[in-house]
């Protein structure tokens, strides 16, 4: 016996509360670009350094070591951008969520209340393709939590907001 089912229009739909999904926020492209740009030029000169010295001091044959190099750039490249889509992050009215992952998906979820520190981050590389990290510390360090490779001005208006609402929740503890 079904006590209701989704299509019921009677008071079982009526008194079931309505559920917001997050308001998903994924990360720019110029993160990926970063990133791929990163994989080519290592994987490039270890495919320089294992198929074109070999192939020059030991003979032709040798240059085929090039081939697993390149074979792992490939698959790099297509993981590089799984990895990026799986990144996403979520402002609710009372924490933080952050989600990624591609095999292993994990999602953190950091209450504004619990957050310590709130801290943006930008490397000479991040900085040259205009990127920035936002790193959140609380108490614990398990839930520390990084959103990496956002537009500065986005990652300084994250900053702002997460440090006021912090402020605003543990007031109240």
């Amino acid at each position: 016996m079904e006590t209701g089912s989704p299509d019921d229009a009677g008071t079982a739909g009526a008194t079931r509360a309505v559920r917001h999904e997050p308001v998903w926020t994924g990360l720019p492209p110029g993160l990926l670009r970063m990133r791929r740009l990163l994989l080519v030029v290592w994987l490039g000169l270890l495919t320089l350094a294992a198929g074109l010295l070999p192939g020059l001091f030991l003979g032709a044959p040798w240059a085929a070591l090039a081939l697993p190099p390149l074979a792992l750039l490939a698959c790099g490249w297509v993981m590089l951008e799984r990895n990026w889509r799986s990144w996403r992050y979520a402002e609710r009215a009372d924490d933080l969520l952050i989600s990624r992952g591609v095999l292993w998906r994990e999602e953190t979820v950091v209450p504004y209340g619990r957050m310590q520190l709130v801290e943006v981050t930008s490397g000479p590389v991040e900085r040259h393709f205009g990127l920035a990290s936002v790193q959140l510390h609380t108490a614990a360090a398990a839930t520390d939590a990084t959103i990496p490779g956002l537009d500065p001005a986005e990652a300084e208006r994250l900053r702002d907001r997460l440090t006021e609402l912090g402020e605003a929740r543990s007031a109240g503890l």
